[in-house]
């Protein structure tokens, strides 16, 4: 798939759950887990696929992986969960975005020093970058979940 429009679609996709978060949205162990582990498997396998990638690269990645999950849990202290019709519902908050934006600036920073000590470019798929942030968001947000005694969310019923 073009590298441009598989950008394009995860962009869509992260401007949709951001949405949805912003306004609240039921909490269900599904949609914690589904959207990270998709992204990482993009990520691990473009990792996989690319043709520069050496052991100094993957110095590199995996301490970015575990700094980019840090900040997803990070990230997650910050959301409001709450009861609403006997299930569990997550609002982001304004602080949850404060938290975003330090975020970006720690990984942007990571990621330049990264570079210009000669990590190849290939190394750093987005979509493993956004896909660890969001796991750590989400093991975050379920053992707060699990934690408040307020039962998940049912699955959204799909036809």
């Amino acid at each position: 798939m073009n590298g441009w429009l598989l950008a394009g679609i995860i962009a869509v996709v992260l401007i949709v759950v951001v949405v949805k978060r912003l306004r609240g949205e039921p909490l269900n162990a599904r949609d914690l887990a589904v959207p990270p582990v998709v992204l990482v498997t993009i990520g691990v396998v473009t990792l996989a696929k690319a043709e520069e990638v050496t052991s100094a690269d993957l110095a590199w990645v995996v301490p970015g992986a575990v700094l980019g999950a840090a900040l997803g849990a990070v990230r997650a202290r910050t959301v409001r969960l709450f009861e609403k019709d006997g299930v569990l519902w997550q609002r982001y908050t304004g602080r949850t975005f404060l938290v975003l934006a330090g975020s970006l600036v720690v990984m942007a920073a990571y990621g330049f020093v990264a570079t210009k000590a000669g990590l190849h470019e290939e190394a750093r798929p987005t979509q493993l970058n956004v896909g660890v942030s969001f796991l750590g968001e989400s093991l975050v947000l379920g053992f707060r979940g699990l934690r408040s005694g307020v039962p998940f969310a049912p699955e959204k019923q799909r036809w």
